[in-house]
Formats: structure tokens, C-alpha cells, sequence
């Protein structure tokens, strides 16, 4: 049900699972093996894939924290968009990727919980999207020493207010790896 007229199709989003995000982030390994499947069912199903990568100070473009896990590959034909803000979509070329591909549907999976994933999650509903986040693929950092609850609740608190997200004419939610439904994509 997006907002955005003549835009039927669904991308897997993946954001941020790159070497120095996710080095210690909470289960690292089954949320990156999952985020794996995904792509692997997304490509099966022809479904775009557009791969989203930070950079900043403690992440710079070009060196081996800036590079996507080892455990997955990007194809060189799937959209890729660097980024410097936390919305995937700030001053980036994703809107124009999915326009291009004409997806008014997001499949949401990566790092962080609590900085990249929920501020593209509410970037692209505010601007049209239907989003749905893969409750058991994304992922974050400790960040306890700075007051955040424990990672596992950081987690469980947006899946807990993304399931019951709404907005008009746009659908949000969350779904586990295994029920994934990209379904209805021409």
C-alpha cells in the first residue's frame, strides 16, 4: 500500500554489514547468515538487492572496516549507495535506485539497530515507503557504557515498535528470516 504512485516492487535493503560495524556486534554471525539467506532467496526471486555502505571518521571509505563481511558478496550488477548520515537515504542516490527499480517496498536488514536501521526505517516511511524489518537480521554494538540497555533489548524494543508502526496509506512491521514474503514484485 505505498504512497508512491506506479512503484510496486519490493528491495531487500541491506545496510551497514560491513567489516568495522559489525566486528562486535550481539549474535554477529547468525544475523550475518541471515542478512546471507535473504540475499540468496532476494536473487533467486529476482528481487533487487541495493547494498548500503557507511563511512565516516571511524569508518573510512576504501579501507578493510568500510568493506562488506567476507561472508557475503555483493554482485557487481546490484545498486550499491555510500552514505554518511544515518538515513539511508540523506544526501545519497537511494532514492533514485529505487525509483529506477520502481519499489515502493522495503525489506530492511543490517546494523545498527539503533542508529542506521531505525533512522532508515522512519526515512523511508516518512517518504512513501512500506517497510518491513527482518526482526532476526539486524543487529548492534554494547553500548551500555554509555547508558543504552544491553544489545539483545536494544533489539527487542524495535522490533517490539516497528511491528505496531503505522502511518497512512504505508504498511510497516517486522517478519523473522524464515517467513520473509517478497512477494508481489514484477
Amino acid at each position: 500500500m505505498t504512497t508512491l504512485e506506479n512503484r510496486p516492487n519490493t528491495a531487500l535493503l541491506v545496510v551497514d554489514v560491513q567489516n568495522g560495524v559489525v566486528e562486535g556486534a550481539h549474535e554477529r554471525d547468525a544475523v550475518v547468515t541471515n542478512v546471507g539467506s535473504l540475499v540468496d532467496k532476494a536473487r533467486r526471486e529476482r528481487i533487487p538487492i541495493v547494498w548500503v555502505q557507511h563511512s565516516d571518521e571511524h569508518v573510512a571509505r576504501g579501507s578493510d572496516d568500510w568493506r562488506i563481511v567476507p561472508e557475503l558478496t555483493p554482485d557487481d550488477a546490484e545498486p550499491h549507495v555510500e552514505k554518511s548520515y544515518g538515513d539511508c537515504f540523506e544526501d545519497t542516490t537511494l532514492e533514485a535506485v529505487l525509483s529506477g527499480h520502481r519499489v515502493g517496498r522495503l525489506v530492511v536488514v543490517g546494523a545498527q539497530t539503533d542508529a542506521c536501521i531505525r533512522s532508515t526505517l522512519h526515512g523511508a516511511l516518512v517518504r512513501g515507503y512500506d517497510v518491513t524489518l527482518v526482526s532476526d537480521a539486524h543487529t548492534t554494538e554494547d553500548q551500555t557504557a554509555w547508558g543504552a540497555p544491553p544489545p539483545d533489548q536494544v533489539i527487542a524494543h524495535t522490533n517490539l515498535y516497528w511491528t505496531y508502526q503505522t502511518a497512512p496509506g504505508r504498511t510497516a512491521g517486522t517478519v523473522d528470516t524464515k517467513n520473509v514474503d517478497f512477494g508481489g514484485t514484477s
